[in-house]
């Protein structure tokens, strides 16, 4: 199988309230837009992937369900986020695999996990052929 592109796809219960949330709270880049009105579809670019809100909930998001988004500095990222009135799950922290994690979740309770990859961390290492 070659993948071409992908996407996470969620239906939030309110859509204009998550578009606020990822297009002004997260301050995610607008791919594409579809259909008309407050129930239109809109794609979010997500560094090598896409995010897309379309449709409308009928239940609660599944727990298992999270969204990781790796950034340069995960404290300027709090910073930003937490200027921008974003709720934090819980604050930036070197977990004990190496990675400096964030937590926080969107308005239908999807937790997003912001992480940054130290220079020194084992993800970074490319073995040299």
């Amino acid at each position: 199988m070659h993948v071409l592109s992908s996407r996470i796809l969620l239906r939030p219960a309110d859509p204009e309230r998550s578009r606020r949330f990822y297009g002004e709270t997260l301050g995610l880049a607008v791919y594409r837009e579809f259909g008309t009105g407050t129930e239109r579809g809109t794609v979010y670019f997500l560094g090598g992937g896409f995010l897309e809100l379309s449709g409308r909930a009928t239940a609660p998001p599944p727990p298992e369900l999270r969204v990781w988004l790796q950034v340069a500095d995960v404290r300027a990222a709090h910073r930003e986020l937490v200027a921008r009135g974003a709720e934090i799950l819980r604050e930036p922290v070197v977990e004990p695999w190496g990675l400096v994690e964030m937590w926080l979740a969107d308005p239908d309770g999807h937790e997003i996990v912001i992480v940054e990859v130290p220079e020194d961390h084992p993800l970074r290492y490319r073995p040299t052929l």
